[in-house]
């Protein structure tokens, strides 16, 4: 079954003159992962119209043992038009599961937690953190700013001590099963729902 569309139909005196439009895509077909409203548009272009309309929360990942998730997270992210990805810990990152997506999303990175939180308190945005440490709020009745980053840890260990530390709160995910945690990019994924839940 054949992904995206095709080239734009009719003859050359049909193709539209809007400069969002990418000639090459006019003429080729545009295979691209993206919703309808944007089909044959330049990525400068997609990227200025989310740029307009993106929301106010960020998603920070801590990125110590080069997590598989953080594709997946910058997707979602994407998803839910976050205002900023940034990455805190090593610059690299596995970027096959944003599936490209990282294109359209601003992505940050940032040494360390020291220098991550010296951002946060400059751009006077609260850090929630997200993981079920001792204090933690179950998610439903949590206090979700509308400004705001959310905070997430790696698959296995979590959180680090300093990144809970530069916290303003500490959130968790209401479970059911038997399971201690869930997968990282999940978490990511719930949470942001939430988040555009109460205030998209």
């Amino acid at each position: 079954m054949p992904v995206g569309v095709g080239p734009w139909p009719g003859g050359p005196e049909d193709l539209p003159d809007d400069p969002r439009y990418d000639p090459d895509l006019l003429a080729h077909g545009d295979a691209r992962n993206v919703v309808d409203v944007y089909r044959y548009w330049t990525m400068d272009a997609i990227v200025a119209d989310l740029d307009t309309r993106r929301h106010a929360f960020h998603v920070a990942i801590e990125n110590w043992q080069h997590d598989m998730n953080i594709g997946s997270i910058v997707r979602s992210a994407n998803a839910f038009l976050a205002a900023e990805v940034h990455i805190i810990g090593k610059r690299r990152w596995n970027r096959r599961g944003a599936m490209v997506t990282d294109r359209y999303q601003h992505v940050r990175h940032h040494e360390s937690v020291e220098a991550f939180a010296e951002w946060a308190e400059a751009a006077s945005l609260p850090v929630i953190a997200i993981d079920n440490v001792e204090g933690s709020v179950p998610l439903p009745a949590a206090d979700l700013p509308e400004a705001c980053v959310l905070l997430f840890g790696q698959e296995g260990p979590g959180l680090s001590d300093e990144a809970v530390a530069a916290a303003s709160g500490v959130v968790e995910i209401t479970q059911y099963g038997s399971t201690r945690s869930i997968n990282a990019s999940a978490a990511a994924a719930v949470v942001m729902y939430e988040w555009c839940r109460r205030w998209a």
